[in-house]
């Protein structure tokens, strides 16, 4: 596949404490070095604590913005990774869950892995919408008029979603492929 340009794009990344280090780091890095600028978002400034599987701390990363003082026209595209527990703090706060509704209705590009549908389901976007997530979240999104299939990727309308870690290799170059196509 050739090399596709992301130089000038804005990513958004949305993550709070619990998010899991991997479907952070890796996305990021995918985005970046194919020429995006990330911007990390969460609820509050200061750093935000990753996870390695749910249940060894990671690293911290410091957040760039706080989520509640963006607007989605900030920003080009936007990533949403997993963890359990980092989803389900996005999804209990307005102001995310008003930045991702707004995100998804403009059209611009989402990516999302694991559990970040549930940041998708609070924000009441997944109905009429096919994707994919971990197992555990696949009935939420079945519940909120969401069509819910098992592969490794799924992209519709620009909504590019994945199952778990084991699908960041397809997840980071079908991101890449979609947040490019959105900008031209």
């Amino acid at each position: 596949m050739a090399q596709q340009s992301l130089a000038g794009t804005r990513v958004a990344i949305l993550a709070a404490d619990g998010v899991e280090q991997v479907e952070l780091v890796q996305p990021r890095t995918a985005v970046e070095d194919a020429g995006a600028t990330t911007t990390l978002l969460s609820l509050r400034s200061g750093k935000i604590q990753a996870m390695n599987n749910d249940v060894e701390a990671g690293d911290t990363f410091e957040v760039d913005r706080v989520v509640g003082d963006c607007a989605p026209e900030d920003f080009d595209a936007l990533l949403l990774p997993g963890g359990t527990t980092n989803p389900d703090k996005l999804r209990q706060d307005p102001a995310a869950a008003s930045f991702v509704r707004g995100f998804v209705e403009s059209g611009r590009p989402v990516g999302v892995i694991c559990h970040g549908p549930w940041t998708l389901v609070e924000a009441d976007v997944v109905r009429g919408r096919t994707l994919t997530s971990y197992p555990s979240v696949r009935t939420d999104i079945r519940n909120a008029g969401g069509h819910v299939v098992d592969e490794e990727v799924v992209t519709d309308r620009g909504l590019v979603s994945s199952r778990d870690p084991d699908d960041l290799p397809a997840f980071c170059e079908t991101i890449v492929r979609e947040f490019a196509a959105a900008g031209r």
